[in-house]
C-alpha cells in the first residue's frame, strides 16, 4: 500500500509505541487519527508532531468499548475521509502470579478484575477495533491494512496469565481476519514486539533493564522508531498477509 493521502488510525497513540508509529506514517504522508483513552495526553502528542500537526485528528476512545470504537471511526471519517490503515497498538499491563504461596498455603492470586481488564482492552479492544475497521474499509470499497500488536508473551511469561493470552489471541485473529477479508482487499498482519525502550523501561532498575539486554542477541533494546518502521514495513508491502512479524531483537529463537 502507498501510504501517501491514505488515512490511518492508530490507537494507544499519546505515547510511546503509538505516537512513533503514527510520526512514522505521517513522514510518509499520511493522514492520520490520533487514539487514547487519555485525551490529555492526546493533544501533548499531536503538538510534538511539528509541521504535520495539520494531517492528525485526535479523538479519545477507551477501545473496550463497542459504542466509543464507532464513533473513533465516524470521527476519522469525518476529520480524514475514508480509513485505509488500521494499527490496534492500545494495550494495558497488570501483571500478578496466577497464583503466590508461602509453600504450604496460597497467599495471593490473580484477581478476576486483573485478568478481566487486560482481555478487555488487549483482546476485546482488538477484536472491536478490527472488526469496525473491517466494516468500514468494505463499505468504502477500496481494500485496507489491519496491523495488530501482539508480544513476545504470547508465548508465555511467568507473571502474565492475562496478558500472554490477550496476545496468543491477537494473533489467532490476525491469521484468521487474513483469511475472511482477502476477497475485500483487505491484509491483516501483526508484530510481536520484545522489549523496546520506552519511558516505562528506563523507569526500571538498572539491574532489570540490564537483565532484559542480556536476553537479547544483539546486546540492546530495540527502539520505537525501529519498531515503527518495521509496522510502516508491513503496511507498505502488499504480499505480506496472515504473517506475525517477530521484533524481539533474538530473544526467543
Amino acid at each position: 500500500m502507498d501510504i501517501t493521502d491514505r488515512g490511518f488510525v492508530v490507537t494507544g497513540a499519546a505515547r510511546g509505541l503509538g505516537l512513533a508509529i503514527a510520526r512514522t506514517l505521517l513522514e510518509r504522508g499520511a493522514r492520520v487519527m490520533l487514539s487514547d483513552v487519555d485525551g490529555d495526553a492526546l493533544v501533548a502528542a499531536r503538538e510534538t508532531l511539528g509541521h504535520a500537526a495539520d494531517r492528525v485528528a485526535t479523538a479519545p476512545c477507551n477501545v473496550a468499548d463497542e459504542d466509543q470504537v464507532a464513533a473513533l471511526f465516524d470521527a476519522a471519517e469525518s476529520e480524514m475521509g475514508a480509513v485505509h490503515g488500521v494499527v490496534a497498538n492500545a494495550g494495558i499491563l497488570r501483571d500478578a502470579l496466577l497464583v503466590k504461596s508461602d509453600g504450604k498455603h496460597v497467599t495471593q492470586r490473580m484477581s478476576l478484575q486483573a485478568w478481566q481488564s487486560v482481555i478487555d482492552v488487549n483482546l476485546t479492544g482488538v477484536f472491536l477495533t478490527g472488526r469496525e475497521a473491517a466494516t468500514r474499509m468494505i463499505e468504502h470499497g477500496e481494500g485496507g491494512v489491519i496491523i495488530n500488536v501482539s508480544s513476545i508473551s504470547r508465548a508465555g511469561n511467568m507473571g502474565q496469565s492475562n496478558y500472554a493470552a490477550a496476545k496468543a489471541g491477537v494473533v489467532a485473529l490476525t491469521t484468521t481476519w487474513a483469511g475472511e477479508l482477502a476477497r475485500h482487499g483487505i491484509r491483516c498482519n501483526a508484530i510481536a514486539p520484545g522489549v523496546i525502550d520506552t519511558d516505562m523501561v528506563a523507569s526500571m532498575k538498572p539491574e532489570a533493564r540490564e537483565r532484559m539486554i542480556s536476553a537479547t542477541r544483539v546486546g540492546r533494546l530495540g527502539t520505537p522508531d525501529e519498531l515503527a518502521d518495521a509496522v510502516r514495513f508491513l503496511i507498505e508491502n502488499g504480499f505480506n498477509n496472515g504473517r506475525v512479524l517477530e521484533f524481539d531483537g533474538g530473544m526467543r529463537i
